[in-house]
């Protein structure tokens, strides 16, 4: 079992504030240098289907087991929520969580923002408001928490993040357990250079767009 730290101790009150920092300065940078072109997906977004939202909203659980709502460019049709039960049979995750390589969900403009993972860019808000930080465990479901052990809440003591340890070691092509082991490594080693290696390294996963859909 790996350990973890369940509440900040007192040397790492500097590396939260510096952490909040980064994530405020790096966040507000990247939604003004991003305007145009998140301007020109939320234009692709609404072209393919007019009448539907360009955001998608959704709640998801964050530090201390605490719900947010997390925005996102939409990717799927505007019932996915509602046909997600007839392709729970074909998820292609063990585990608490869904993930299905082939969703028919998904449109034409949300494949292609999914790929290059422009679809999580709104999120960028979330950590402005200091509800998501760059870095930390993916947010999860209600849903999925509900099927948690105590071992897996685990991952949920820290803030979650935008990018992390998961989605820059195989993302989909990891499973639930490793998916947890790995946010629990982050949360046990955690530091500003290693938040820095996880940033970089996402845009690495980004550019080469390996392991999303």
């Amino acid at each position: 079992m790996v350990g973890v730290r369940v509440a900040a101790q007192p040397d790492e009150t500097g590396y939260l504030r510096m952490k909040r920092l980064i994530d405020l300065v790096l966040s507000l940078g990247g939604l003004i240098m991003l305007l145009p072109v998140l301007t020109l997906i939320a234009l692709l977004i609404k072209i393919e289907n007019p009448r539907g939202p360009i955001f998608f909203r959704q709640t998801r659980i964050g530090k201390d087991e605490k719900p947010f709502t997390m925005y996102k460019f939409r990717s799927m049709v505007t019932d996915a929520e509602k046909l997600l039960d007839s392709l729970l049979n074909q998820n292609e995750i063990q585990g608490a969580m869904f993930k299905m390589k082939n969703d028919p969900r998904i449109t034409k403009v949300g494949k292609w923002i999914r790929k290059t993972s422009f679809d999580e860019m709104p999120q960028l808000l979330n950590v402005l408001k200091g509800e998501m930080s760059l870095v930390g465990p993916r947010p999860p479901l209600p849903n999925e928490v509900a099927e948690y052990t105590a071992y897996d809440k685990l991952r949920l003591i820290v803030v979650p993040g935008c990018t992390g340890l998961w989605q820059v070691s195989g993302r989909n092509h990891v499973g639930f357990k490793e998916m947890v082991e790995l946010d629990l490594i982050y949360i046990r080693k955690h530091s500003l250079w290693f938040d820095l290696k996880i940033l970089f390294r996402t845009i690495g996963v980004m550019v080469g767009s390996k392991g999303a859909f």
